[in-house]
């Protein structure tokens, strides 16, 4: 009788361990997240464009030749893995441009709208510089670069981020 109620007990222990853990497997997600896949040819290409972008912003102080390798990243692959980066060395290099630092003049950025070439003045840099930097703060709030720039926008007078962004 003993050794029955031994028995049963270990089998009724046995059917819940189970089916608690059968619950539980129940919860997952069915695959990962589809904002972190990544084409793997696209991402070849845009870290390839970074690691150039990053030469000339930390070697060559080549801040025009910078931005638009980053430009290009942040529109042709906005889930790059070091977006985060991305934005602020492109914010960095904005507001570096207008303020005359550097070896290139800022005068070498151009944009096209409407198939006309433009010139940006260094308000219109700066502002760039801003939307960058406030993009990083309010997109990537745990982001490592995301101190950095908010210190950026400190210096630049920005109380909230979120004002900048586009």
């Amino acid at each position: 009788m003993k050794n029955r109620f031994l028995l049963m007990s270990v089998l009724v222990c046995a059917v819940l361990t189970g089916a608690l853990s059968v619950n539980v497997q129940g919860q997952v997600k069915t695959g990962p997240d589809p904002s972190t896949l990544r084409d793997p040819d696209l991402e070849k290409d845009s870290l390839h464009n970074f690691e150039v972008a990053r030469n000339y912003f930390k070697l060559k102080k080549a801040y025009v030749a910078a931005l638009m390798r980053l430009e290009e990243i942040i529109a042709g692959n906005p889930n790059f893995a070091k977006i985060e980066e991305v934005y602020l060395m492109a914010g960095q290099s904005s507001l570096w441009l207008a303020d005359g630092k550097g070896k290139q003049k800022a005068d070498q950025y151009t944009t096209f709208e409407g198939g006309t070439k433009h010139t940006l003045t260094p308000e219109q840099l700066r502002e760039l510089g801003k939307s960058y930097l406030s993009r990083l703060v309010t997109d990537y709030p745990n982001s490592p670069f995301t101190k950095q720039a908010q210190e950026e926008l400190r210096a630049l007078g920005v109380a909230n981020p979120k004002d900048n962004k586009p």
